[in-house]
């Protein structure tokens, strides 16, 4: 179960990461705020930013519901893949958003595998009560 803490934590963290990297270009590149465009570069962060949010709402609630059903570890463990994903991710947008693929990939397989495992132990959990 520490491992499920830490990799949810990490990814808490990945998040409030990418939240200071939009302020800091909304510095940089001289947006003020409520304004959400104006800059490419700027435009990039903040993408990286709501994208990660937009994943994180499903990303933690799968993690934690398969963990219920299998191994907490395990279950870390992919959900580890999404955080090497969603920084793969930031750094290919960033750069060249054509090139976010893999890192998009890398994000989205890992929650599709934890939504499956918990449907799947939730289902065998409900058989074997019947």
């Amino acid at each position: 179960m520490n491992a499920l803490i830490f990799v949810s934590l990490l990814a808490v963290a990945q998040y409030m990461t990418f939240t200071a990297l939009v302020g800091r270009a909304r510095t940089a590149y001289a947006i003020k705020a409520p304004a959400i465009t104006g800059h490419e570069r700027f435009e990039r962060y903040y993408r990286v930013q709501m994208n990660t949010l937009e994943l994180l709402v499903a990303y933690l609630p799968a993690m934690w519901l398969a963990a219920q059903f299998w191994s907490p570890n395990w279950m870390a463990a992919i959900g580890a893949v999404y955080l090497f994903g969603r920084t793969l991710y930031a750094r290919s947008y960033i750069r060249e958003p054509r090139s976010r693929t893999l890192g998009f990939f890398l994000s989205l397989l890992p929650i599709v595998v934890l939504m499956v495992a918990g449907l799947i132990g939730v289902m065998l959990a409900m058989l074997a009560q019947v």
